[in-house]
């Protein structure tokens, strides 16, 4: 396999996951194509998602809010592996993904869901920027090549259940 295609899901799908869908896109080395979608999307990406990415030299013309259900659909990219980034995402009915990929929950606190003043917010979204970052990092050093699928499902549990 060239790459792997990962899955990054949460509630409204316009920050946490984005964030995670570029993230991954940029670590990946292109071992990685990363994805993101939301059970009830937002219809549109926060704009402090994108000026962080943006600020952060991240791409972010492709990113776009959109519902898991066009992930679920036959023509739909084989996924091997969905990850949850909201605990509201993570106790929903999924839709069967093809394939059975691997899942994990890697739950961070929403930051649109701040409230204050810019710096609170920009603070709570630089946050969850770099704690989505620090797992992804993790996950694309594991020695995938020599990790069987139990042994993998537990290291991507491990790197969700982490104190950040």
């Amino acid at each position: 396999m060239s790459f792997y295609n990962v899955l990054f899901l949460c509630t409204g799908n316009s920050a946490r996951s984005i964030m995670a869908e570029s993230i991954l896109n940029h670590l990946g080395g292109g071992r990685f194509r990363a994805f993101s979608a939301g059970s009830h999307p937002a219809g549109k990406v926060n704009p402090h998602a994108i000026e962080l990415l943006k600020r952060n030299h991240y791409k972010t013309e492709t990113l776009r809010s959109k519902n898991w259900s066009e992930f679920a659909q036959a023509d739909a990219p084989h996924m091997n592996f969905v990850l949850t980034v909201c605990d509201k995402a993570a106790g929903e009915m999924c839709p069967l993904w093809p394939g059975q990929p691997m899942s994990a929950h890697w739950g961070v606190p929403d930051p649109a869901e701040v409230e204050g003043d810019d710096e609170a917010v920009k603070k709570a979204f630089t946050d969850t920027f770099m704690v989505l970052s620090r797992r992804i990092a993790l996950m694309v050093n594991l020695p995938f090549e020599k990790l069987d699928r139990l042994a993998l499902q537990k290291e991507l549990v491990d790197i969700g259940s982490q104190k950040d």
